[in-house]
């Protein structure tokens, strides 16, 4: 982004790229989770909750690329070491349940790692509101999806 954007920013870039950064890696986290969950899911019903976490996975890699295009844009670098992941995001590693057939399991493994996505996109949105509308449509767009992704696992209760 340009020197007037960077000049007319009503926050602290540096501070922004980094929360932007622990998001990047947190959406790293849950797409390898999901991906994993639907690749190992069993049981009677695995083939609906496959497509389930399938989905959300993709809507994760999206948003991985979506956070690093704007950390990019706003001057700085994602984090580019893969074993730096899971140290540098806001939660740990959302791990899956151990048994592949525990549904109940799997939607309250979702439901945690969607909240915590919920809370970091609305911390991101309120610093930015009014302030940084680039970032803010971005944070905004991306806490509506993940808001979408625990009602959907919320309906499967």
């Amino acid at each position: 982004m340009g020197e007037r954007f960077r000049k007319t920013s009503g926050v602290d870039l540096k501070e922004i790229i980094a929360d932007l950064n622990k998001a990047y890696c947190d959406e790293w986290l849950a797409f390898y989770a999901y991906s994993y969950a639907a690749q190992a899911v069993s049981g009677s019903a695995y083939e609906d909750m496959q497509e389930f976490l399938e989905k959300i996975a993709k809507d994760e890699l999206e948003h991985q690329s979506e956070v690093a295009d704007m950390i990019i844009k706003l001057g700085g670098k994602p984090t580019v070491n893969f074993n730096d992941i899971e140290k540098n995001a806001n939660a740990p590693f959302p791990m899956p349940p151990k048994k592949t057939d525990d549904y109940e399991g799997i939607i309250e493994f979702v439901l945690a790692a969607e909240g915590g996505a919920i809370e970091v996109y609305r911390k991101i949105a309120k610093k930015t509101l009014g302030k940084e509308d680039v970032v803010y449509q971005l944070a905004a767009h991306i806490l509506g999806e993940e808001v979408q992704h625990e009602e959907m696992f919320e309906n499967l209760k």
